[in-house]
């Protein structure tokens, strides 16, 4: 398996409002628009997190045979409501049952708002 590709539509308001929930993250820059406009933003932007969260369902496919080991991100831009977003995870390297993949998500513009690493290895190995 050498890449993963997973195109979505981004957040809709309601996806902000339920993260929030379930993350116990209230800013309200993330779930009222007249808050981020008050902070400086064009309106509502996604949890970090919630981005985040999503590139991690790359690998969701693969529960119970692999898990992650290691994921890191370094948060470069911001997801704003109707943003496009392609996530990513490309090979990097394969040791034995350890594999590193590069993970990006890049909005529609091609800017990425995301970029990572992440470390799966094989179950019972």
């Amino acid at each position: 398996m050498t890449q993963y590709v997973h195109l979505t539509t981004g957040p809709a308001g309601f996806h902000l409002i339920k993260y929030a929930g379930a993350s116990g993250d209230f800013n309200p820059i993330h779930t009222i628009d007249e808050a981020a406009e008050k902070a400086g933003l064009p309106g509502m932007i996604a949890h970090g997190m919630w981005t985040m969260g999503n590139l991690g369902k790359l690998f969701t496919p693969y529960v119970g045979e692999v898990f992650i080991e290691k994921f890191s991100v370094r948060f470069a831009g911001m997801v704003f409501l109707g943003d496009r977003l392609t996530l990513s995870a490309t090979l990097k390297e394969a040791q034995g049952a350890q594999q590193t993949y590069e993970a990006v998500a890049a909005n529609q513009d091609g800017a990425k708002v995301i970029k990572g690493e992440i470390v799966w290895r094989l179950y019972g190995e």
